[in-house]
């Protein structure tokens, strides 16, 4: 067993953004100091960080003066170049490892990984052309949407086919990446559940938090989810069995559509997610400091809840709503320091207690 890391170490954090800048705050109350590395000039991580290295992803010299000047690798994104990765972890641990990056940096890996498990996903198949494209709608049907196998997020990359007089103008939209073709599922709901695993084995998971999108961006999770007693036992021992196939560290999020025949996996992030953010303000150990905890080898906290929560994303001009929000009783405002507002762009959110 690796000793764990004692306060005073240097976690080393792939990505500055909003992800990031949390993961810095919980690793500094746990002792630790966070170094950024980003390419982008002031990242909001390293508003908050001890240190920040402002280079490219194939800048090979900084990453390697990166890596040796931290004592382990953690990161708040999975797009992370391969090339990057080989580089940084023939120096240092990278947790999360590489079996989840790479399972979950293409959709079609992701999904035949988890079905692999005998998990229920919705139908899909792989696409790469016009030809490839009407086969698989004629085994899937319509509605369906077709995505992008790498680089999507918050709706982007994806793009919905209602009849087959679609496809062209979705290829189009894809813009002749590699892509995938998925199958519409009928939910009733969709829940995520934040779990983590530590170096030891040991699990833990969060209470399943219900999600609503709008636009394909994250706009509430609320706790606790709708869910039966037997749905919320399944949606836990779901994502362990997921964590403990990928010899997972650190924390995960598994996105789950709830359906009349059961949970079906929608998709797994190996990070931390944003419909985690609740548990800043409806536990004693939230999901940030649930994930330093597990890729310093630290022991897993305990992540109960102690109240009921809705987490609201601040998207674009929400952000000017601040003033009003801070009057508002129980409410956690979590800004994310970033310099302008614009459309889709998440700015911060907002937990409420629930009493």
């Amino acid at each position: 067993m690796t000793a764990p890391l004692p306060p005073g170490s240097t976690l080393g954090i792939l990505g500055g953004g909003q992800l990031g800048r949390m993961i810095a705050v919980a690793a500094g109350r746990l002792g630790l100091q966070a170094h950024v590395y980003d390419p982008a000039e002031a990242p909001p991580a390293g508003q908050l960080a001890a240190r920040t290295t402002t280079a490219a992803w194939d800048d090979e010299a900084a990453l390697a003066a990166f890596a040796d000047a931290v004592d382990v690798i953690t990161y708040e994104f999975e797009n992370v170049p391969t090339a990057s990765l080989d580089l940084l972890g023939a120096r240092r641990p990278i947790r999360p490892g590489r079996e989840a990056l790479r399972v979950s940096q293409d959709r079609l890996t992701e999904k035949e990984f988890l079905s692999g498990l005998g998990l229920s996903v919705a139908p899909f198949a792989a696409v790469h052309d016009a030809a490839s494209l009407a086969e698989a709608m004629a085994r899937i049907g319509t509605p369906a949407i077709l995505k992008t196998r790498r680089f999507g997020y918050d709706g982007k990359g994806q793009a919905r086919i209602a009849a087959p007089g679609d496809a062209q103008a979705a290829l189009d939209a894809v813009q002749g990446a590699p892509a995938i073709l998925e199958g519409f599922v009928a939910f009733r709901r969709e829940v995520s559940v934040i779990a983590a695993r530590g170096l030891d084995g040991s699990v833990a998971c969060f209470d399943p938090g219900e999600n609503v999108h709008e636009d394909g961006i994250l706009r509430t999770t609320s706790v606790p989810a709708r869910l039966t007693a037997t749905q919320r036992t399944d949606a836990v021992l779901l994502a362990a069995r997921i964590l403990n196939a990928l010899d997972y560290v650190g924390v995960l999020g598994v996105e789950l559509f709830v359906t009349d025949a059961g949970l079906v996996v929608n998709e797994i992030a190996p990070r931390v997610h944003n419909s985690g953010h609740w548990t800043q303000n409806g536990c004693a150990v939230d999901q940030f400091e649930q994930h330093v905890r597990a890729v310093a080898g630290w022991p897993l906290g305990d992540g109960a809840r102690h109240a009921d929560v809705v987490m609201e994303n601040l998207i674009g001009d929400d952000v000017d709503r601040v003033p009003e929000i801070a009057r508002e009783a129980d409410t956690a405002i979590h800004l994310y320091g970033k310099d302008a507002a614009r459309p889709g762009r998440k700015m911060g959110h907002v937990n409420r207690i629930l009493r």
